[in-house]
């Protein structure tokens, strides 16, 4: 019986690349090490935890006979799955309630003028300046 086993058993290859879940994993103060059977049980749910929402909201828009799966119908079929819905119904963003596509001088992107940031923050563009230039200065 060991035998049988042996022979159905198939390595499970996660569908994310393992470094970055560590990596986002590892964003909770609260985590300092990650074991690889957790990290490889944390990428296998999470990409059966997307599969399983991409089956429902594709079976929405089936529903309301559209060939594009959009916001909303990910909202009904959250809505729709009690559990799902608990917890990430609140994180969802809100459909726009304008369907009409913006015309061709409203999708050009506008000069942005830059703000004033608070004293003690930081600008995200800020953060990629220096990994850019840390990579450049490395390889020189």
């Amino acid at each position: 019986m060991a035998d049988a086993e042996e022979e159905n058993t198939e390595t499970l290859q996660p569908a994310f690349p393992l470094g970055r879940v560590k990596k986002i994993m590892k964003l909770d103060n609260e985590i300092k090490k990650v074991n690889s059977e957790a990290l490889l049980l944390v990428s296998l749910s999470t990409d059966l935890f997307l599969r399983f929402l991409a089956e429902k909201s594709a079976g929405v828009a089936v529903e309301k006979k559209r060939k594009i799966v959009k916001l909303e119908h990910l909202r009904i079929a959250v809505k729709k799955h009690e559990p799902t819905k608990d917890f990430l119904l609140d994180s969802l963003p809100m459909p726009s309630q304008v369907s009409t596509r913006p015309s061709t001088a409203e999708s050009r992107p506008k000069p942005t003028v830059e703000k004033a940031v608070p004293a003690g923050t930081h600008r995200i563009d800020d953060f990629f300046h220096k990994c850019s230039n840390g990579i450049s200065n490395q390889t020189e």
